[in-house]
């Protein structure tokens, strides 16, 4: 028996919102243009590295995210919500965390109590200090600190820590708010070969639970992430892709890797 023929058409994929998405958003400082994208997203659970040279944008762009900075004209959205016009103290709590590129971390603390710090529902630096952790939080700290290896240190003071270490504070403490978003900025610099090889291996782990938005040079680094690219020059996008094929881009060779 011959099947009979269907006409029926297969249904469409429903859309997925992604996590982060910039629409035709420009951003100026006294008629200079710092950021001019047409369109910018970032998928639920990616890790997206962000590379181009001095001036290019990059950090404006996570300003534009976290509402540090206000945009000149678009729109952005988070989880698809648009976030334009809200406070970075509200996209925070949406679930935007932040990281420097210096660690701002408390010298004075131990780990443990920075790690107490950050934990969410806007604990006060008298509660943290003087109150107590529930056991809960207690197992979450203890569970982050061993997975970036500083569970033999979390009694020590941070301006005893390592440059390396510091960063691994950091964004232990990110982590341990529970954001949907990091926005991590330079995270290898001024790392050890080692430090570096540890620090794109946490990244990686946490690929399946957090969206990672990485800003980095160390193009060595970026090779460990093997994660889709982002190239801004002048503000702009330049070229997306893997990263042999953005350094393939000719484009992007004359404005940034070859120099």
């Amino acid at each position: 028996m011959v099947a009979a023929l269907t006409t029926d058409q297969p249904s469409p994929q429903t859309q997925i919102e992604p996590l982060v998405r910039l629409e035709s958003v420009t951003v100026s400082f006294d008629g200079f243009k710092a950021l001019d994208i047409n369109a910018f997203s970032v998928g639920e659970s990616e890790l997206r590295v962000v590379i181009g040279p001095n001036g290019a944008g990059k950090t404006t762009l996570c300003d534009v995210i976290s509402g540090k900075t206000r945009v000149t004209s678009g729109k952005v959205f988070f989880g698809g919500v648009e976030t334009t016009k809200m406070r970075d103290a509200a996209i925070a709590r949406m679930g935007v965390g932040r990281k420097f590129q210096t660690p701002t971390v408390f010298d004075s603390l131990t780990v443990f109590e920075n790690m107490e710090l950050a934990l969410p529902n806007e604990r006060s630096v008298f509660r943290n200090l003087f109150g107590s952790v529930t056991p809960e939080q207690n197992e979450a700290i203890l569970t982050v600190l061993d997975r970036v290896r500083l569970i033999g240190d979390m009694y020590t003071p941070a301006k005893y820590l390592s440059h390396g270490q510091r960063q691994w504070l950091e964004i232990s403490m990110l982590i341990v708010a529970h954001p949907k978003l990091l926005l991590i900025d330079e995270p290898a610099a001024g790392l050890t070969d080692k430090e570096t090889e540890l620090t794109a291996e946490l990244l990686l782990e946490l690929k399946g639970r957090h969206t990672i938005i990485c800003i980095e040079h160390d193009m060595d680094f970026v090779r460990r992430l093997n994660s889709r690219v982002t190239v801004l020059d002048n503000g702009k996008v330049l070229a997306e892709g893997t990263l042999d094929e953005v350094q393939a881009n000719e484009q992007v060779v004359e404005a940034y890797l070859g120099r």
